[in-house]
């Protein structure tokens, strides 16, 4: 364990990849010593927003580096196996964006790769540490919600790719984007977080032009039935996560607002303390290199949650 900053490498500088860069940059305990991008157009906009980083069109330098103690990954999905491989094989920690993967042999093999170096492994899901999500599973442990009876999940996009994703073409596509992967995946997530992995009993989806238009999806996790739902139609942006229980039933919408429900119908919760973000989930993945405890999803957290997800692009 070491005091020293963390020596991280950044590869993808799309919207998630220049975010993240913007925060290790100006985090006391990582020192961003390269990135990457194959756009000349997404480096020169990181460059400008980040004039002390040095930058690569080559996201394989990073991995050839030996003064780089770990990698984040914000490239598309399809190349998150490629490089999170090549960086664990090379000796480095590894913070991936989710999907894990796609394709499920590659997860697979990264879970297997993760395993055999015993490397820190983690997936940047936004309610890993979304204070709702947190306080829902405490509630859970502690036996407040009762016998938890089901799970419904159920988004509305009036429009998909969201606007501040439209230049990443990759998300509208059928491949490797679409909002089950880029959303659902954090929801399926504490799902399985809470409850246990999930088994698929059945999922129906449909395609339009730009990913998915309509997925109905029946899982079951230990017995209890968890319902997916998702639209891209007209109605204002949607996100929530409901679990039903027999003393108390919890809410999260929009991306952390609580609400507990008893008989007397639903009230918010005003939560107190850090809110989790982007910040604190770098900051958990350095403490994870140090030997600390982390509430991040590893690699095989994420490759259940892929298992679920794909079942979708699978069925029928």
């Amino acid at each position: 364990m070491t005091d020293l900053p963390l020596r991280l490498g950044v590869i993808g500088l799309g919207a998630m990849g220049a975010e993240m860069l913007a925060i290790a940059a100006a985090h006391p305990d990582v020192a961003v010593e390269l990135a990457a991008d194959p756009s000349e157009p997404a480096i020169e906009r990181a460059r400008i927003a980040n004039p002390a980083v040095t930058f690569t069109n080559d996201p394989m330098a990073i991995i050839a580096r030996t003064d780089i103690d770990a990698v984040y990954i914000a490239a598309p999905p399809i190349t998150h196996a490629r490089y999170a491989i090549a960086a664990m094989e090379s000796g480095k920690a590894v913070f991936c964006e989710k999907p894990l993967a796609v394709d499920l042999a590659e997860g697979q093999e990264m879970v297997d790769v993760a395993a055999a170096t015993g490397l820190v492994n983690a997936l940047n899901y936004t309610l890993s540490d979304r204070s709702a999500a947190v306080e829902v599973l405490r509630a859970v442990r502690a036996g407040e919600a009762g016998d938890i009876l089901s799970v419904d999940i159920q988004f509305l996009f009036p429009e998909w790719p969201r606007d501040f994703q439209k230049e990443t073409r990759w998300v509208a596509g059928r491949e490797q984007g679409g909002f089950l992967r880029e959303v659902g995946s954090h929801y399926v997530f504490l799902t399985d977080r809470v409850l246990g992995p999930l088994t698929t009993v059945h999922t129906e989806v449909s395609y339009g032009a730009d990913g998915e238009t309509t997925a109905t999806g029946l899982f079951s996790a230990s017995g209890t039935p968890v319902r997916l739902s998702g639209n891209v139609a007209a109605g204002p942006e949607t996100y929530c996560w409901t679990l039903y229980g027999s003393r108390r039933s919890y809410r999260i919408t929009s991306w952390g607002d609580l609400s507990i429900a008893d008989a007397g119908g639903w009230q918010p919760v005003t939560l107190t303390g850090p809110r989790g973000g982007e910040d604190t989930r770098l900051a958990e993945f350095v403490g994870a290199v140090r030997g600390r405890p982390s509430t991040l999803a590893d690699f095989a957290a994420g490759l259940r949650v892929q298992r679920a997800i794909e079942a979708f692009h699978t069925a029928g």
